[in-house]
């Protein structure tokens, strides 16, 4: 008994010695630390440093604090899924410089930071869904450009700023499905992106509108850009032909006001009517009818001009026909004198 006891000593020593909380399962060989299904409300302490792969999903953490991974600089692969997160600190995970995957997914979280992810520059999956969040920031972080699938599905995302998303170069997937997009004004510039996004290869689910109505359940890349032609947003002003560019910008102006912004939340202000065409598709409608009025009387002229020529070679040809017979009946004047002269 004595040396049974012992034995668990040392086992416990060397336990406590490497580092692993007592609620985990920590692997050596593969430098993971399962935590999972632990009921943990914080991240745990005393975590082995050399651990690469650290699973906390299923647990009820709520907080991150700001030194909660110091103690772990080689971690690659973090999954905090199914906890009860409603917001990340900024700088939370600084201490991450290896981190290539970050798993946030079915947590609480109602909005992203500026520069929550500043500092990890090997970052290269990120997943966000399965959220509430309601606004995304104009960028990540520093030092994020690496990251090559980013994943907002299922959350309450109206829209989503352009600018974030020209600010990871090397994104090959971004998933946007189940989300209430608001297709309006301030959703053009992510339809821009977007289509340049699959022209370079990059794969997506596309985006499908929720509002205004009579876009509902149609793809974003389907609305033509005829209905944003009103749009104060300068991405929209470029992409318009330059010769009704600037009077759709008057009108633009003068119906959202001097104080309006393209990214003002202010919903369907800035949204276009769709019943009045847009300067453009009038300007070609009257083109075509002037030009088919004209065409028409061309040709009524020219259907005058045929009939009136035919005619007039009817009558002709009629005229020389009638004198060719007399002539041949009755002989021309010159011949008719010699047989007078000498029947006398």
């Amino acid at each position: 008994t004595g040396n049974w006891h012992l034995v668990c000593s040392v086992i416990l020593l060397a336990h406590t010695a490497h580092g692993c909380p007592e609620k985990c399962l920590c692997h050596t060989a593969s430098k993971t630390a399962d935590c999972k299904n632990r009921g943990f409300t914080e991240i745990p302490a005393r975590l082995p440093p050399e651990i690469q792969i650290l699973q906390l999903q299923n647990n009820r953490i709520w907080r991150i604090n700001q030194n909660a991974f110091t103690a772990m600089p080689l971690l690659k692969i973090l999954d905090l899924s199914n906890n009860s997160l409603s917001s990340v600190a900024p700088g939370a995970f600084q201490k991450l410089r290896y981190l290539q995957v970050l798993n946030l997914t079915r947590n609480l979280i109602h909005y992203i930071e500026n520069k929550t992810f500043s500092f990890l520059p090997h970052l290269k999956e990120l997943d966000l869904s399965s959220n509430s969040i309601i606004r995304l920031p104009e960028t990540f972080g520093n030092s994020t450009g690496n990251i090559t699938l980013l994943s907002v599905k299922h959350n309450k995302l109206q829209k989503m700023e352009r600018i974030l998303l020209e600010s990871l170069p090397n994104l090959k997937v971004v998933l946007f499905k189940d989300n209430p997009w608001q297709c309006n004004c301030n959703i053009f510039g992510l339809k821009l992106w977007l289509e340049s996004f699959l022209y370079r290869g990059g794969i997506s689910d596309g985006i499908i509108c929720s509002a205004p109505g009579i876009r509902k359940g149609k793809d974003l890349l389907k609305v033509p850009y005829e209905l944003f032609g009103a749009c104060p947003l300068r991405t929209a002003h470029i992409h318009l032909a330059s010769s009704h560019q600037h009077g759709l910008e008057q009108r633009g102006s003068l119906k959202h006001g001097p104080h309006s912004e393209p990214g003002d939340s202010g919903h369907t202000i800035c949204e276009p009517k769709p019943k009045p065409r847009p300067a453009s598709l009038r300007h070609a409608i009257a083109t075509v009818v002037i030009t088919g009025v004209v065409c028409g009387i061309v040709c009524l002229m020219m259907l005058a001009a045929a009939v009136y020529g035919c005619a007039y070679a009817a009558i002709t040809a009629k005229y020389h026909k009638e004198h060719l017979a007399l002539v041949r009946q009755h002989g021309t004047p010159k011949e008719k004198e010699p047989l007078e002269r000498s029947s006398a």
